[in-house]
């Protein structure tokens, strides 16, 4: 309805919110848990990956903590297989994608193809990288030439810059690895035609989008719409317009906590959205307990954790090792719908290594709530522990010393298996 909202923001309190929001991810009820993988990846719409191997790869990590210990081969085979269900390319960051989304991003590829490169300069064999690949393909870097000059991990060969610019406006798709190693080919041999004759403009990308982005995160503010998406400029105007007009699918809620919003209709003021499909009903059902990866969706927006959850939510990978607080690879631990924690992992030989347990400082002042917790943050230690084939937990540190002797007593009486 343009001009205004088509309906009064409707109240929900936070816990309430933070509900929606779980089962939204993936994280409560038994619904959450069918169709495998491949389904989990069309609700979250969008799967980050990053380089960084603890445990696993954050995108199996992904999967492990909404699945329970799938086995990681057919995590890789839900996103990298023949015929294609999934392409890399650049949303929240560099993500996996459903395969059936390629039309919408095509605001970006035009965005990319207009400013005419990304981090680099793109060189002028640009040309002929494409035909090799449309001529040999599917090809890897490096059986192109190389991705590197010899320098710093930056210091892109221009066979690299070549076909990661091709990636960016759409002449060649990623839908395969080989070793962690892009697969790259030409579009129209991977993508269905159906999907590369979609021609959307600007508008229709961000429309659809929004209503995917919504749906994903069940309830949220217009702040965690475009970092979902990492809209700006003009392209967020156009998520605007989307939210306001109701194109976007999504309605206006006032959630309890969550701070001042906007005017909607009555006078009342809304300070977030929602998919109306995951007002319908309440959400219901068990909880996952598990670490989760810091870049799983659930927590990648640090102002959203620590909006929804009251924790406060930092990678230090890249910080200085002396400078550190929690650890390198540190993974929150979801429990009862709560953040009770956090585990900096490792492994050494068949030993889970926890470095580093952090509970939140509620955990500490007693009674059955914090048996509960130390109880939860033991479940969620022995089954990563075998979900990764190790049959042992270690625990080097805890940041609440009262709270380390129960958790390795939890931990003797909890079995190696999930």
């Amino acid at each position: 309805m343009p001009n205004g909202f088509p309906a009064p923001a409707i109240d929900l309190s936070a816990d309430e919110a933070r509900r929606i929001i779980l089962r939204a991810q993936g994280f409560l009820g038994a619904d959450s848990r069918r169709g495998g993988v491949t389904a989990m990846l069309r609700r979250l719409a969008a799967v980050q990956l990053d380089t960084i191997s603890v445990l696993a790869r954050s995108h199996e990590l992904v999967a492990y903590a909404r699945l329970g210990s799938v086995a990681r081969a057919k995590v890789e085979r839900a996103y990298w297989h023949e015929p294609a269900a999934a392409f890399e390319y650049w949303c929240h960051a560099a993500c996996i994608l459903p395969i059936d989304d390629w039309p919408l991003y095509a605001f970006r590829r035009r965005a990319y193809r207009a400013r005419g490169g990304r981090w680099h300069e793109v060189p002028p064999t640009i040309g002929k990288v494409l035909e090799q690949v449309r001529n040999e393909g599917p090809l890897t870097t490096t059986e192109l030439g190389g991705a590197k000059n010899g320098g710093p991990w930056w210091d892109w060969s221009d066979v690299k810059i070549s076909v990661e610019f091709l990636l960016d406006i759409g002449e060649v798709v990623c839908t395969r690895r080989v070793g962690w190693r892009r697969v790259y080919d030409v579009a129209d041999r991977v993508i269905q035609p159906a999907l590369l004759g979609e021609e959307l403009t600007d508008a229709e990308c961000i429309v659809r989008l929004a209503r995917i982005a919504g749906r994903a995160l069940g309830v949220a503010t217009r702040a965690d719409l475009t970092d979902f998406l990492r809209l700006r400029g003009a392209y967020a105007a156009l998520l605007d317009e989307a939210l306001l007009d109701g194109s976007a699918g999504l309605v206006p809620v006032r959630v309890g906590g969550w701070g001042d919003g906007r005017a909607t209709g009555g006078g009342r003021r809304s300070n977030a959205w929602a998919d109306p499909a995951a007002l319908e009903t309440a959400p219901r059902g068990r909880h996952r307990t598990t670490p989760l990866s810091p870049f799983d969706s659930l927590v990648w927006d640090r102002a959203r954790t620590e909006r929804v959850f009251g924790f406060t939510h930092r990678l230090e990978a890249y910080v200085p090792k002396d400078k550190r607080v929690h650890g390198y690879f540190t993974m929150p631990v979801l429990a009862g719908g709560r953040l009770i924690g956090r585990v900096d992992p490792a492994r050494e030989g068949s030993t889970f290594v926890a470095r580093q347990v952090g509970f939140e400082p509620s955990a500490g002042r007693g009674g059955a709530a914090r048996a509960g917790v130390v109880e939860a943050m033991s479940d969620a230690l022995w089954e990563a522990a075998a979900w990764v084939g190790c049959d042992d937990v270690r625990v080097e540190r805890v940041s609440l010393p009262e709270l380390a002797a129960p958790l390795e007593a939890a931990l003797r009486h909890t079995p190696a298996t999930p």
